[in-house]
């Protein structure tokens, strides 16, 4: 990072790393794995392998039978992400007290970027073409988790976890997705073990009943109206949910089986560098970025459904 073309500051980038918006998911969904070059490699493991008994009896003067562990090497590497901000050098002149323009300009930027990584790690986490076909379901109708008359979310949870070669720990909901569920009657009475029609629960009560380690909720929004025209917000998490396997020990590339992850190369970074050409008397030019890669490690450690809630 010492020979980037623009002077990095340890202020901004103190900034740039502090900054996060806790309505994000991303970084818990697939969490980050530091790699030491931008290009990096992984293995692929066969799950079969792991699976596989063989016949492990031993004659008298025989040799055990040998067995053997392969993986597929994948090269991959991350990208770089980064935005500008141009303050006019009056802007900084007429700031008031107390208010530092680069350090919001920094806030502002990593803000947008973590939204954008946020819209990426969904796009993978929500899309149907990411899972193996036996693990993925489109429900309509009553099948819906928002027909609280026939639907059971709970029993399709548990017999999707059960089929799974390495059960999920980590259900991931949209938040039209959540607000239904919690709701659910079926849901609702499994968690208080009433017959009670009305009530709600919380994520905490949701992971103890399915034994899952977290229940993630995107509650991130985006506009999708063009640049200029009135603000349109969609959710950045759609009305679908999916069961993954997380693995959160910091082993690097080569951890144990895990759905996602995302490799970062470096840190975040944030500097300022002179910009003349910004009104009569010039102005400061801030940037911030990241070079990150996500990761869809094991695809069949994933169940989806598509159109979890009407």
């Amino acid at each position: 990072m010492a020979n980037a073309p623009f002077p990095i500051q340890p202020t901004l980038t103190a900034v740039a790393i502090r900054y996060s918006n806790r309505d994000m998911i991303a970084d818990q969904v697939a969490p980050r794995v530091p790699v030491f070059a931008q290009e990096f490699e992984y293995l692929r493991h066969t799950v079969a392998e792991g699976f596989t008994v063989p016949d492990t009896r031993v004659g008298r003067k025989s040799q055990p039978r040998e067995v053997e562990f392969t993986a597929e090497e994948v090269a991959a590497s991350t990208e770089d992400y980064g935005l500008d901000d141009v303050i006019p050098q009056r802007d900084i002149d007429n700031a008031p007290a107390n208010y530092d323009p680069l350090a919001r300009a920094t806030e502002g930027v990593m803000n947008l970027l973590l939204l954008d990584r946020e819209q990426r790690v969904a796009d993978l986490v929500f899309g149907l073409n990411t899972y193996a076909a036996a693990n993925r379901a489109t429900l309509s109708g009553t099948a819906q988790w928002s027909d609280y008359s026939v639907s059971n979310p709970l029993d399709v949870i548990m017999k999707a976890r059960d089929a799974m070669v390495m059960p999920g720990n980590v259900l991931v909901l949209g938040q039209a997705t959540w607000t239904a569920m919690r709701q659910h009657t079926r849901v609702v009475q499994a968690v208080y073990g009433t017959a009670q029609t009305a009530g709600i629960i919380t994520r905490e009560q949701l992971a103890a009943a399915l034994e899952l380690d977290e229940v993630l909720v995107g509650r991130g929004l985006r506009n999708t109206a063009r640049l200029g025209r009135e603000a349109t917000y969609a959710p950045v998490w759609g009305k679908h949910a999916a069961l993954i396997r997380r693995d959160t020990s910091p082993a690097g590339p080569n951890r144990m089986p895990t759905f996602c992850w995302t490799a970062q190369f470096g840190t975040r970074i944030a500097g300022s560098m002179p910009e003349p050409k910004a009104g009569l008397r010039g102005g400061v030019r801030v940037r911030a970025g990241e070079s990150v890669k996500e990761v869809i490690s094991a695809n069949d450690l994933g169940y989806f459904w598509q159109n979890a809630v009407a």
